[in-house]
């Protein structure tokens, strides 16, 4: 399961705000799209320790994509009983900003920037406006 959270540069005005000298970063000016590609499962199974999550809906919203995930019970550590009357359930967030959060049954499992460095299941790719890659040193 992957998602893609786009980045928006900000606007002229806004450039202007943060009082960059004209001409100092004329990269800055032009916009770029990140491509953020995301094996929810095998991140889900790195933070919970439980195998085997799947995606069963998924809201977009206007600033975010959410994903209501379970644990299927073939594989979970608990008890029978246990998954039963209480199944695992995640809801999964990705801002197009590049924020995450992760909660599992009310608890908070990952709160903060989604990158390579907080998440090996993460792929980042950065692109010009006109498709071409752009290459990060």
């Amino acid at each position: 399961m992957s998602d893609q959270i786009k980045f928006t540069p900000p606007t002229e005005g806004e450039l202007n705000q943060v009082e960059l000298g004209q001409g100092e970063h004329p990269a800055w000016d032009v916009p770029i799209i990140c491509r953020v590609e995301v094996d929810l499962p095998g991140w889900l199974a790195k933070l919970t320790g439980e195998d085997h999550w799947e995606v069963y809906s998924e809201e977009e919203e206007e600033n975010c994509v959410s994903f209501a995930m379970r644990a299927t019970q073939k594989t979970s550590h608990h008890s029978p009983a246990d998954r039963t009357e209480n199944p695992l359930q995640a809801e999964v967030t990705l801002y197009h900003n590049g924020y995450a959060v992760v909660d599992m049954n009310g608890q908070s499992l990952f709160d903060g920037a989604l990158t390579n460095t907080t998440n090996d299941c993460a792929k980042l790719s950065y692109y010009h406006m006109s498709g071409e890659p752009i290459a990060l040193n």
